[in-house]
């Protein structure tokens, strides 16, 4: 009978526990620090945009539902592009007073549903409002008023009112709804601005102490996004006007009524 080998089996080495350094602690929380970092300027710059702008919307549509219920005359909307017909010199309303909303932005290219109120002054308690989001240069003209209606919105962050304007093209409208009716303005061009470059605000922009004898609208925000280094203004001319009692313009008919349902 052959002899078992006795020999002992020796254990396999232990591999060494890795010891937790001091860098590797900090190393895996700089790098959970930046991941939610990342998550919260997602929610911050994408989701929550989404979500303030939808509230700016739905603000606009209260009030516009308000003009109307405050108006005898149902707002008609049309079936078919009417006879043009001569609406006469634009209702110019008095200023309203420090954040009151008192109109609505509609911009086609920035969206079908786009449509934003508007409330008087560009400080944070407007521009920064769940809301509004798109404020009025107390020192410019009003809507359809002779001179420079200027309007300011954020870019990114609290519904992000201008995220797209440097999106327009030669061309686009821009109307400006109110209690009187709907206020058709033609994108006509954008510059680039310093912050300090004010003259855009002025009745003939950049033109200090000119008389003016057009109806603009210029609109504000600060490029590129992220930064404030310098300002976008984007630029229109008064075309016409719809009186409210006549319904709105056809091409946006079907967005004031979606927004009346």
């Amino acid at each position: 009978m052959p002899e078992t080998d006795r020999t002992p089996v020796e254990p396999s080495p232990r591999r060494p526990r890795r010891r937790l350094s001091v860098v590797g602690v900090l190393g895996e929380l700089f790098i959970t620090a930046g991941v939610l970092v990342l998550l919260f300027l997602g929610w911050q710059v994408w989701l929550n945009d989404i979500i303030v702008g939808a509230e700016q919307t739905s603000a606009a549509n209260d009030l516009a539902e308000q003009w109307d219920r405050g108006d005898p005359t149902p707002t008609a909307v049309p079936t078919e592009t009417p006879v043009p017909v001569d609406p006469g010199e634009p209702v110019v309303a008095a200023p309203p007073a420090e954040g009151a909303s008192f109109a609505n932005l509609i911009v086609p290219r920035l969206g079908t549903d786009y449509r934003r109120p508007i409330a008087e002054g560009v400080g944070l308690g407007v521009l920064n409002n769940r809301k509004t989001g798109v404020g009025h240069y107390p020192q410019t003209q009003m809507p359809g008023e002779v001179g420079n209606f200027a309007v300011a919105a954020h870019r990114t962050t609290y519904g992000a009112g201008f995220h797209d304007i440097n999106k327009l093209v030669v061309g686009d409208s821009i109307f400006v709804e109110t209690e009187d009716g709907w206020y058709k303005y033609v994108y006509r061009g954008t510059e680039y601005v310093r912050p300090t470059g004010i003259g855009v605000l002025e009745p003939v922009p950049q033109v200090a102490d000119a008389t003016s004898t057009d109806r603009i609208i210029t609109m504000t925000s600060c490029h590129p996004y992220f930064s404030s280094a310098e300002r976008i203004i984007a630029y229109g001319v008064f075309e016409t006007w719809y009186p409210r009692a006549g319904g709105p313009p056809a091409e946006i008919a079907t967005l004031v009524q979606a927004g009346a349902n």
